[in-house]
């Protein structure tokens, strides 16, 4: 017996031990996760935590309800009511004396009515023909694609701008490995440098301006890294993804890649999810007429009602024989016969919207004319200008090496070569900005078709 109780007073607090880690396991703050996205991984996350696509969705969701409070307009209305009163000062009601007997000169005042009186009962009322219940009926699924267009439009704004920051932060690593690759040069060359120097083959101002140049490539690798973590963090951003976590961008973008690619694809205006919502809008405004047209026609609703009334000097709504029913179902028709031209100026009104419209829509066409044409041109110039910096940055390469040779044979001067790396920096920068430039070109001009 002892034993077991041994054993019992044992378990006791290892039970209480993993009790208390699973509840602090619980408090505590969810870790930090690792992603690892590709351009279409990183796409589709971002479809589905930004902030701004799922308000896009809220308000599909928000349409939704609306239209279920439109269809409510078709079905029965059902009301239920209960009252009672208690007449303070019950009412008078004057009473010529000649229909008393015997009869009486002048008026005689009786009360009528008893102190209390309770009802209750139910009231249905079913609309059986509403022209603008019918068009609001009928325009219900044009709401709900307005909407959902709306939801594509903000998810390729942010498509767009998820394309030219990934981009850019895979630009970022050829950025790098170039200043890596000078920093190297730097320290080779400021070795040589110092050797020459020892053996008096160099000035001590040679090996101080070898000595700057590494130091500016140093500082350049520290300002480069620090704007690439700004990149991450505004990619997070645009993801909707936390701060804490870690983001590993898995594509590769490389100058073949770049060069290979194309542009010249056919293209429809109704490729372009803006001229989509404005042909939605078009079926909109087309409704809104028919809506306010249909305010000429006469509307026709049934009523039934049933009650329970009661009256009595005492309040006792549980005695029996004292309720009286009453009921009665009805016909209402309603004609609008003048209304001082309400009607009339509400379609007048939506004709010119719809007209808008149109407008806005013709606009567009030439909108997206003028963007993809822009488009073309950019993409044409960024590769031209491209092949132009990668052939004059393979030609900095070149007169850096020669350079770099003449200096440490003692032909060339530490001027010389000082010039020639800070050509080759200049280049470099320069292909960067046309790697950059084009790729974000061809993102533009698959968004101006509408195919991005």
């Amino acid at each position: 017996m002892n034993r077991r109780y041994s054993k019992v007073s044992l378990l006791i607090p290892v039970v209480l031990l993993l009790l208390f880690v699973k509840a602090a396991a619980q408090q505590s703050p969810p870790t930090a996760q690792i992603h690892q996205f590709t351009l279409k991984e990183a796409i589709d996350y971002g479809s589905k935590n930004s902030s701004k696509v799922k308000n896009a969705l809220l308000d599909y969701k928000i349409q939704e309800q609306s239209n279920r409070a439109v269809t409510s307009g078709a079905f029965p209305q059902i009301t239920g009511s209960a009252t009672v009163t208690d007449f303070l000062q019950i009412p008078i009601t004057p009473v010529p004396g000649a229909f008393l007997n015997p009869p009486q000169p002048g008026f005689i005042p009786l009360q009528f009515q008893t102190q209390y009186a309770s009802a209750g009962g139910l009231t249905l009322k079913q609309v059986l023909f509403d022209g603008q219940v019918l068009v609001g009926l009928q325009a219900r699924q044009a709401s709900l694609d307005y909407y959902r267009k709306s939801q594509e439009i903000t998810e390729q704004s942010l498509r767009v701008n998820i394309y030219k920051v990934y981009y850019q932060l895979l630009l970022s690593r050829t950025q790098t490995e170039l200043i890596d690759a000078n920093i190297a040069k730097a320290k080779e060359l400021l070795h040589n440098t110092s050797e020459m120097f020892k053996n008096g083959f160099s000035e001590k101002l040679d090996v101080d301006k070898a000595t700057v140049q590494l130091a500016n490539f140093e500082s350049e690798k520290i300002q480069t890294n620090y704007n690439i973590d700004n990149g991450y963090l505004g990619l997070k951003m645009l993801l909707g993804m936390p701060i804490k976590d870690s983001l590993i961008l898995t594509d590769t973008l490389t100058y073949d890649m770049i060069r290979n690619s194309a542009v010249g694809d056919t293209y429809q205006y109704t490729d372009r999810r803006d001229y989509q919502l404005l042909e939605i809008n078009q079926s909109l405004n087309a409704y809104d007429i028919k809506r306010y047209r249909k305010m000429y026609i006469p509307t026709a609703s049934f009523t039934a009602n049933y009650n329970q009334n009661y009256y009595g000097a005492t309040l006792d709504l549980i005695k029996r024989n004292v309720w009286f029913p009453s009921s009665y179902v009805g016909l209402t028709i309603n004609v609008p016969i003048f209304d001082g031209f309400y009607k009339d100026a509400n379609i007048q009104k939506a004709k010119y919207t719809l007209e808008q419209t149109k407008n806005n829509m013709e606009a567009l066409k030439i909108s997206i004319d003028n963007d993809v044409k822009q488009a073309e041109l950019k993409f044409a110039a960024s590769m031209a200008t491209l092949d132009y910096e990668k052939k004059n940055m393979d030609l900095a390469e070149n007169v850096y090496e020669q350079t770099r040779k003449k200096f440490e044979q003692g032909l060339g001067s530490n001027t010389e070569i000082t010039a020639a790396q800070s050509d080759l920096t200049q280049a470099q920068n320069n292909y960067i900005n046309a790697l950059y430039n084009a790729v974000i070109a061809k993102v533009d001009y698959q968004n101006s078709i509408g195919k991005l």
